[in-house]
């Protein structure tokens, strides 16, 4: 489970992440980041996932939300404190592995970093 620190916690949040048109996709997964302006920066990196009845039933849904879920702590400690991002599952997600679940993150997460840091030079 992630921190309270570590979540988006309301729409508006998440809507924010995705309004900075920042992302990356794979086969199973499309990342949105974004960098907070705010002045006080509290916690970390902020994270949210969203997992669609696209994706499947709800007992799927549910076991995509937790490998998910622990791909996304494992590499808290690597982001900056004040980056947002939202993790959104794809139909195929429902079939894959934890392993492929994780490569298809951390390459659309490096994907979606890279292209943010162009927007801010």
């Amino acid at each position: 489970m992630l921190p309270k620190a570590n979540k988006l916690a309301s729409p508006e949040q998440f809507r924010r992440t995705m309004a900075a048109r920042t992302r990356a996709g794979s086969r199973t997964v499309v990342v949105h980041v974004a960098a907070r302006t705010e002045l006080a920066l509290s916690g970390g990196p902020r994270f949210g996932l969203i997992v669609s009845k696209a994706v499947g039933n709800a007992v799927t849904r549910h076991s995509v939300s937790r490998k998910l879920r622990h791909v996304v702590v494992s590499g808290v400690d690597t982001l900056a404190r004040d980056t947002d991002v939202v993790v959104r599952a794809l139909p195929p997600a429902a079939t894959a592995t934890s392993a492929e679940l994780a490569r298809d993150y951390e390459q659309a997460l490096a994907t979606a970093l890279k292209k943010l840091r162009s927007k801010e030079s």
